[in-house]
């Protein structure tokens, strides 16, 4: 039997007495906070109804800034994260791989991405590259300056927590997958890379809500997502601060929605899983004995070599 790891001791009772004192001065330091910034808000006539009044009166708030905006910003994630999944997938199974020159030339790349910041490459591509290669319309300029920064580092980003998660597989899957005659290629494509996958499920799904997120970095290339529009909402109207407001609930809102999402797909994978794993079965061998052997399904799985037809 072995014994469960722990990073650090269970608090006592004057631990757990302490812990409680300091996360009630805590909020109440928050809630101090909290005061402050609203009273401050209300003495520079920022909260007042009639700065909010056109987010309900004027569609026009809507249909030409905030709505313009979110397209603007969910164009520019959506593209990022399946880019940035390709990447990381293909870097990710190119650091697990058996040749030292593509885990050195893998290495090598994942690093350097994960270094640089994204808004340095943004500028560097978006105002540097981009604009002197003229390969892409000066429109599109801004949105893939956004794309290729968001892909490279949350890329590289990914191609880490494929090489964690098919570490963190237990050794008796790849041994399984070599017993029965796979290559070291074909087991992780076809055995460890599908349990990884479905493990690093939360750590990939809260990388995508950093995408988003890092989407308003666009701003400082001139990229109309939805802080920019925001911030023209806010200079047409006259309330800056009620139009940040509003943009910041959107993006809250959107990042609760895809990690619920994520937490549905988890679910329900990790169902799949579990409804396709043959339950054991007791078969009486001599002597009276039984052995628990597992039966797997055979109605989809093509016969082996040497049965019947």
């Amino acid at each position: 039997m072995s014994a469960q790891s722990v990073l650090f001791d269970a608090p006592g009772p004057k631990a757990r007495r302490r812990h409680n004192i300091l996360t009630v001065v805590g909020a109440l330091l928050a809630l101090l906070v909290l005061y402050v910034v609203v009273r401050r808000f209300q003495q520079a006539g920022q909260l007042d109804p009639s700065l909010w009044k056109p987010f309900v009166t004027e569609p026009a708030v809507w249909t030409e800034y905030l709505l313009q905006g979110l397209w603007g910003t969910i164009k520019a994630a959506l593209l990022s994260i399946v880019f940035a999944g390709v990447f990381g997938l293909v870097f990710g199974m190119g650091r697990l791989s058996e040749s030292k020159p593509i885990r050195w030339i893998s290495g090598v790349v994942v690093e350097f991405f994960r270094a640089v910041p994204v808004l340095i490459m943004m500028i560097i591509f978006g105002l540097g590259l981009y604009p002197q290669l003229d390969l892409i319309p000066d429109s599109l300029v801004p949105l893939a300056g956004v794309v290729t920064a968001l892909t490279l580092y949350n890329g590289a980003v990914i191609a880490e927590l494929v090489r964690s998660g098919v570490f963190g597989l237990p050794k008796g899957q790849a041994e399984a997958g070599l017993s029965i005659g796979l290559t070291p290629g074909q087991t992780l494509r076809t055995i460890q890379m599908p349990q990884a996958l479905t493990a690093m499920l939360p750590a990939l799904i809260s990388q995508f809500v950093v995408i988003l997120k890092d989407s308003a970095l666009g701003y400082g290339i001139l990229y109309t997502e939805l802080l920019t529009w925001g911030k023209t909402l806010g200079s047409a109207y006259g309330n800056t601060v009620p139009a940040y407001m509003v943009v910041g609930l959107i993006f809250i809102l959107m990042n609760f929605g895809l990690t619920k999402l994520a937490s549905v797909v988890e679910k329900r994978l990790k169902r799949r899983g579990r409804s396709t794993v043959p339950a054991p079965v007791a078969v009486p061998l001599a002597g009276g004995n039984a052995e628990m052997l597992t039966i797997a399904p055979q109605a989809d799985d093509p016969p082996t070599k040497g049965q019947g037809s």
